[in-house]
């Protein structure tokens, strides 16, 4: 995405005794990315159903007989829905695009209101749409339109940490309010905001942000707003004058290309589970608290169940060579059984392949003095003496984790979720920490596609406990996507 041009490029204008970047008079970036999303969309959607028309009704013959004739147009009628529907749910907002698991939620919803209007015209008009047609192009596009969107995301994250594609924005608030969002902007690029004047309103000066980051007096900050063409003004934490001066600095910025930000104090919430109530002299934000039972915990089985059985399935020769090599290379049994802790606190044996001496568990303690100075609860070092020459390369690759899709269909685990925890780890929890039992552990997980074994105690217990309050069936499929990626990079895999 070549085309893409910074969003922080002209120079610096003087705003009193700061100097406050200004922006660009036209930010190209955002139609371009847009339009480079129209054009996968159509080729994703295009592919999809050429697939289907292969699969369901084979190669054209010479002639054009009627049912291709027919086909030819129920191809272009979905075809012009599904764009639509893409557009109707502002899939391509840029608002969505590049952070969260929205985007993905609402190329879901634009593919089911697709077919499912589809399925209601083809009724109506008492049409005869063969359905393998439709049992063909839904999945396949809906694969190709996530792999799309991943590829421009990542493209567009990647353009973000070189400096590119991100819009300035000036933070206003209390002194630790304003350095917590500068410090979240500035290490979370995928936000796509870049810090570029503080406000501070309780007094206190933050003396090591002269040299970067100018700060700016509140009575000036619409005039300087304006005249550096800033595109984002952020609320963070409580003004002096209360939610009556927020109003007011609204008003100041009306009719600019500025867009108003209330950052909120609600930390590890995700965005989906708030929800804006707009009453009258009272607007609520309500907060969708974790469940754990009912029908979205129940989807979440049934994948379990179907993805398991049919990994064992299909990797049934994969797994045959790897028990066979195990068996050849080292004394032992092929699989490892352990205690791990799941759901509620309840015990499981957890299998994995043995990628370690027999003796594992007895030379423990001798290598407790290597413990990762960064992981006070877990054991992990790299280069561990007990590791076996195949099992260092089923680690590398998590191969030695196969065999707990056999704890998923047991239901003593599931695709996704906390890393399973050694009871002896449970003992150390702090109360808070308890709450990762709330929901069954996972085979991969937050804590795998952002490090692994590199991750310190606090950075894991953080990516679980998020995963419990804020999981949901999309984000359960993005982080299967990620997982693959994560594998093949080999990252924290020791």
């Amino acid at each position: 995405m070549s085309g893409l041009t910074p969003a922080l490029s002209t120079p610096s204008l003087t705003a009193g005794p700061a100097r406050v970047v200004a922006q660009p008079i036209r930010l190209a970036w955002p139609g371009r990315l847009t339009r480079a999303l129209v054009v996968t969309d159509m080729l994703a959607i295009a592919v999809s159903l050429m697939v289907a028309q292969l699969v369901r009704f084979g190669a054209p013959p010479a002639g054009r007989p009627a049912m291709e004739s027919l086909y030819l147009w129920v191809a272009v009628a979905i075809a012009v829905l599904w764009l639509v529907t893409l557009s109707a749910t502002r899939s391509r907002d840029t608002r969505v695009i590049g952070v969260g698991v929205l985007e993905y939620q609402r190329v879901l919803n634009a593919t089911l209101w697709t077919f499912g209007l589809l399925a209601i015209l083809a009724f109506i008009a008492q049409l005869d749409v063969a359905r393998g047609y439709l049992a063909v192009a839904l999945p396949v596009g809906l694969v190709l339109l996530l792999g799309g969107r991943v590829v421009w995301r990542r493209t567009l994250v990647a353009l973000r940490r070189s400096g590119r594609c991100l819009t300035g924005a000036i933070v206003v608030g209390p002194a630790a309010d304003v350095r917590r969002v500068v410090a979240q902007l500035q290490v979370n690029l995928r936000a796509g905001y870049r810090p570029i004047a503080v406000v501070v309103t309780d007094g206190r000066r933050l003396k090591e942000w002269v040299d970067s980051i100018p700060e700016i007096p509140i009575d000036e900050l619409p005039a300087i707003s304006r005249r550096t063409r800033t595109r984002a003004v952020m609320i963070a934490g409580n003004l002096p004058g209360g939610r009556e001066q927020i109003r007011e600095i609204g008003w100041q910025l009306e009719n600019a290309r500025t867009e108003l930000i209330l950052v909120s104090r609600l930390t590890d919430v995700a965005g989906p589970r708030m929800h804006l109530r707009p009453v009258q002299d009272l607007p609520m934000v309500h907060v969708d608290l974790p469940q754990y039972t009912g029908v979205n915990h129940a989807i979440k089985r049934v994948m379990d169940v179907v993805a398991a059985g049919a990994a064992l399935v299909l990797l049934a020769p994969l797994l045959a060579f790897l028990a066979m090599s195990i068996r050849l290379s080292s004394d032992g049994p092929v699989i490892f059984r352990q205690t791990r802790v799941g759901l509620k606190g309840t015990t499981f044996t957890m299998f994995k392949f043995r990628s370690m001496v027999v003796d594992a568990e007895a030379r423990l303690a001798e290598l407790q003095a290597e413990r990762d100075a960064g992981n006070a609860v877990l054991f992990k070092i790299k280069d561990d003496p007990r590791i076996t020459p195949i099992g260092r390369i089923m680690r590398r690759y998590s191969l030695d984790e196969l065999p707990q899709f056999m704890n998923v269909l047991l239901g003593d685990m599931s695709l996704i979720g906390p890393r399973p925890p050694l009871p002896a780890e449970v003992e150390m929890y702090e109360d808070r920490v308890n709450r990762r039992l709330l929901i069954k552990p996972g085979i991969t997980g937050l804590w795998q596609v952002s490090g692994r074994s590199n991750l310190s105690w606090e950075d894991s217990v953080k990516l679980d406990l998020s995963y419990v309050e804020n999981w949901s069936v999309t984000g359960d499929l993005v982080i299967l996507l990620k997982t693959a990626r994560a594998v093949f990079r080999k990252e924290g895999a020791y």
